[in-house]
């Protein structure tokens, strides 16, 4: 299959390399910020957990925790769809530039909240509404970035260039990370509860600052430039299930290995494998970085072989080796060891999240391009990839652990079925 944009028009000229790398690099960047203030929470909710559920152990401070998280899944779908009509309606410069002014209104909200102590269950409540406001960005963020990255590409180098989108997913990451260890070196465990953990959202509401200019001098790409718009974007995406239920399966597995590896990983080696929340960010930083290299190559690989092929890899392998690994990481006492299993891992996932954007972008023509990868990726991501981290504490909680990793694997095997069916789509048509 491949994806033709509706009615008759002449080619525009593809922008100029200097233009393109400028535009790249512009929407990376805020893409880079909306992900750190995203992971920042999940980075220091070890150290927030009891300011707003100060009730019970560990596991159980962190069990809500991940259920707020979870929370701004549930406005991913709606962010998804409200976003990529907009992009599709008004252009993915004019999207891109709300959506991280969204994310900066989440981060203060969070930075401003007094506590349980102060303000009773109305903090846990701000905290849901905060992480609502961060759910509708993100559910917008990921479809009009891919389809911005995808856009802007240059024929034959498409997934090379959308690979940047989980290159600067991950630096958010780190960069959450990287404030993290900063702040356990200036801080006291007892300052970095009771104050330290606002300074990374106060942080990345800074930030957004910036993304937001450097987003409203973003070129518009010539796919969108040149298309027939649609009046209902959402009633002509009805036009294509095939596309839609595909963007939905291959997403399943990749969104729990991906957040299954990254965001709940460090969790799982202080809760699960015993290690000491310094060295577990230490650890997870170090395999990020190992993760982020690696996007650009799949990419260009994918440029040469095919979509198909690296996400096959990484259906057969994530279905095989997810038990394994997960089993022998549990049992990890030397970080070396973790740090090794872990970059296993993210080798696999890499066969999903450094094509994923390119792939999903390609089945859809320009004018529902934007809706087409957000919704049913958000509707994914939501159901699968924010309840990750709750049913990983949940299975713990049960005393039944294992089963959690058979979960992530059934998850993999469902999307590796996807991935067999599925058309290649490497030579889809994107310009005009």
């Amino acid at each position: 299959m491949t994806a033709v944009s509706g009615g008759v028009a002449s080619a525009p000229a593809l922008p100029q390399t200097p233009t393109r790398l400028r535009s790249i690099f512009g929407g990376s960047i805020g893409n880079l910020v909306e992900w750190y203030d995203w992971y920042a929470y999940s980075a220091f909710s070890l150290y927030f957990a009891k300011a707003f559920f100060p009730a019970g152990d560990l596991t159980a401070q962190l069990l809500n925790t991940a259920a707020v998280f979870a929370v701004g899944f549930l406005m991913r779908p709606l962010g998804g769809l409200l976003f990529g009509w907009y992009a599709d309606r008004q252009g993915r410069k004019a999207a891109l530039s709300l959506s991280v002014l969204m994310m900066c209104g989440g981060s203060l909200l969070i930075v401003v909240n007094p506590g349980y102590a102060s303000i009773g269950p109305a903090a846990p409540a701000l905290l849901v509404v905060a992480r609502l406001l961060q759910g509708l960005s993100v559910g917008g963020e990921y479809g009009t970035s891919a389809t911005y990255l995808t856009e802007m590409a240059e024929p034959g180098r498409r997934g090379f260039y959308s690979s940047f989108q989980y290159v600067t997913l991950i630096l958010g990451q780190l960069a959450a990370l990287g404030v993290l260890l900063v702040l356990q070196l200036l801080l006291t465990s007892a300052e970095l509860d009771a104050w330290g953990w606002r300074i990374p959202f106060a942080i990345g509401a800074a930030l957004a600052v910036v993304a937001l200019y450097l987003r409203r001098n973003l070129a518009e790409t010539g796919a969108f430039v040149s298309a027939d718009l649609v009046r209902n974007p959402l009633r002509t995406l009805l036009g294509y299930p095939r596309e839609f239920l595909t963007v939905l399966g291959l997403t399943l597995g990749g969104t729990v290995a991906l957040y299954t590896y990254s965001t709940y990983m460090q969790k799982f080696l202080v809760n699960t494998s015993g290690f000491g929340k310094q060295t577990a960010t230490l650890i997870m930083a170090a395999a990020l970085v190992f993760f982020m290299l690696l996007q650009p190559l799949a990419g260009a690989l994918s440029d040469r072989v095919g979509r198909r092929p690296l996400l096959i890899a990484f259906g057969v392998l994530g279905t095989l080796a997810t038990v394994p690994l997960l089993e022998t990481l549990a049992q990890a006492r030397n970080g070396w060891v973790a740090f090794g299993l872990i970059c296993v891992a993210l080798t696999i996932v890499s066969g999903y999240t450094a094509i994923g954007a390119a792939v999903k972008a390609e089945l859809f023509p320009t004018e529902v391009r934007a809706l087409g990868v957000a919704l049913p990726h958000a509707l994914a991501a939501s159901i699968f990839g924010g309840s990750a981290e709750y049913v990983g504490l949940w299975f713990k909680a049960a005393g039944s652990e294992n089963s959690f990793f058979w979960y992530v694997s059934g998850c993999i095997a469902l999307s590796l079925l996807v991935y067999l069916w599925m058309p290649e789509t490497r030579h889809a048509r994107i310009e005009r």
